[in-house]
């Protein structure tokens, strides 16, 4: 029971992505409709049983374990389960323990989170216009965010910038963001946008905007070098050269990455999704409710799933239709 994960296509599975919640505290637009039903809290894990189900995955192999939510860090006591998991940090079989966030919360935790063993965040943030931010989160404001990411770094944490690329709204702002991400020496990943979920009135492909499109921006007014650099993601970098600052592109319509997947998914119901563009599931909730204090059921239904990982996703938006669109919010399955 101690061989690592390996999926039906050889590749090692050593990163976890888990949502701790599918609430938030932003309505964004390309990933909540503004009225959310929200899953009864019975249904979702509890800290304890998310410390259970991570920690299996520890032990089966699993080095980099990412939390997400929705906002991971409007979950009550989340700094419990961030504490808990640092033993996994201090032993040495995680070697990294950080979180993606829509940055409302960190003024709040970001002390915290280092002292937990947190190293990197990851901040979701896809405007500096203080009114386009309240258009396209709904409910936001930026300043909150701006003090959280201060206090980021101001607590040791490295930063990076998670920025949609939305056609017609964040055009204009590529100069602006790069610049403003330069002179903090904060790392920025342009994202293309994705089927994920009823989003109302919304138009998903009026939307999309392609990386291709981001990268001839760059190349318009930088001098580009495409680094090698794999953190075992999706993205693909370049530096540019007049500012030195590494840029990432996650391709996920426009230009596959699958080939080279290392992770799967846990919702906050503890179901197992083994790709962010497929709907192949399995539930972990059972067995880890079922068993509570034999962990071989739990560990042998991981592995079960893991034998059912596809080979990739049918996201494509290159016929001006949906095709490979998931029901399922983002904000459930973990972003």
């Amino acid at each position: 029971m101690n061989a690592p994960l390996i999926d039906p296509f050889a590749r090692a599975i050593t990163y976890l992505r888990v949502s701790v919640t599918d609430r938030c505290d932003f309505r964004c637009v390309y990933c909540m409709s503004e009225n959310m039903t929200f899953l009864p809290k019975k249904e979702l894990l509890t800290l304890e049983e998310l410390d259970r189900l991570c920690s299996s995955f520890i032990g089966l192999g699993v080095e980099k374990l990412r939390i997400t939510g929705g906002e991971p860090l409007v979950r009550r006591d989340i700094m419990t389960f961030f504490h808990g998991m640092s033993r996994h940090l201090e032993a040495g079989t995680l070697k990294e323990l950080t979180l993606t966030t829509n940055g409302s919360q960190l003024e709040r935790f970001a002390s915290d989170l280092y002292a937990a063993g947190v190293r990197r965040v990851n901040v979701s943030l896809d405007t500096l216009d203080d009114d386009k931010f309240a258009q396209i989160t709904r409910w936001g404001r930026l300043p909150q965010v701006l003090r959280g990411i201060d206090a980021a770094q101001a607590a040791g944490l490295r930063v990076k910038l998670n920025a949609v690329a939305l056609k017609g709204f964040n055009e204009d702002e590529l100069p602006k963001i790069t610049q403003w991400c330069a002179a903090r020496d904060i790392d920025l990943t342009w994202i293309e946008v994705m089927p994920m979920g009823d989003i109302g009135n919304e138009d998903r492909l009026g939307q999309y905007w392609s990386l291709s499109d981001v990268r001839a921006a760059y190349e318009s007014a930088y001098t580009l070098r495409d680094l090698d650099e794999r953190t075992g993601g999706p993205a693909r970098y370049i530096r540019l050269e007049e500012t030195g600052q590494k840029i990432g592109f996650i391709t996920p319509l426009s230009h596959n990455f699958c080939e080279s997947c290392n992770r799967v998914r846990i919702t906050c119901t503890g179901e197992i999704f083994l790709c962010l563009g497929q709907e192949d599931a399995a539930d972990l909730r059972a067995p880890l409710r079922a068993h509570p204090h034999d962990n071989a059921p739990l560990e042998a239904a991981i592995r079960d799933a893991i034998s059912h990982k596809p080979k990739g996703h049918d996201f494509d938006y290159s016929r001006q239709q949906l095709d490979g669109q998931m029901p399922r919010h983002m904000s459930h399955t973990g972003g």
